[in-house]
């Protein structure tokens, strides 16, 4: 059995009103006959995880690292870069953190295998007009910290994936999530 850990904001977590990856993720993963369980502090849509809405990648690295001790897992899929604005010129925090939440968990568990995702693209603008200088960022990081780094900027498009906040996945966007993550989780989860 492998365990996954989930993390991220409100685009890991789901919500009312929009869907999550995690659900279709789940099901591409027993349907193709691989053990894993996802784990976590927290849980929503009856699956476990690290997603908290309206938090940041700071807010990650402050937070996950010690439920990652009381729940480890053997991978973590990482999609953090929301929730902030273009004005705060984020993106050099974002990847610290992201790169402190990385050493952290390697620290606890030096086998964990990190997936760490170039996140998906937001219309709401400007607030998220530095995503894709964000995402140029993540895709140098997951190279240099030899973590896999997954794109799931590419062939996500705001005007039909996402629901009328042009943020959050609708049932379209998260298929895209799921099976992005699902093509790199297949060179790490055991199978039946």
């Amino acid at each position: 059995m492998t365990r996954i850990m989930p993390i991220g904001d409100s685009i890991t977590e789901g919500g009312s009103t929009f869907v999550t990856y995690r659900v279709p993720l789940a099901e591409k993963l027993a349907k193709a006959g691989y053990q894993a369980e996802f784990v976590g502090s927290r849980q929503s849509f009856g699956l476990r995880h690290e997603g908290y809405g309206g938090k940041n990648a700071e807010f990650l690295a402050a937070t996950v690292p010690a439920n990652f001790q009381k729940f480890p897992a053997e991978v973590v899929l990482i999609h953090a870069g929301h929730n902030h604005f273009v004005e705060e010129k984020p993106v050099a925090g974002i990847l610290a953190a992201t790169e402190s939440l990385i050493t952290a968990l390697r620290t606890i568990d030096p086998k964990v295998v990190v997936l760490l995702a170039q996140v998906i693209p937001a219309g709401k603008l400007p607030k998220y007009a530095y995503i894709p200088e964000l995402n140029v960022g993540l895709a140098a990081l997951a190279k240099r910290l030899k973590v896999i780094g997954v794109d799931q900027a590419t062939g996500f498009d705001w005007h039909t994936d996402t629901i009328a906040d042009h943020v959050h996945p609708n049932a379209q966007g998260a298929e895209k999530l799921a099976l992005r993550w699902f093509d790199a989780l297949q060179r790490v989860v055991e199978r039946r």
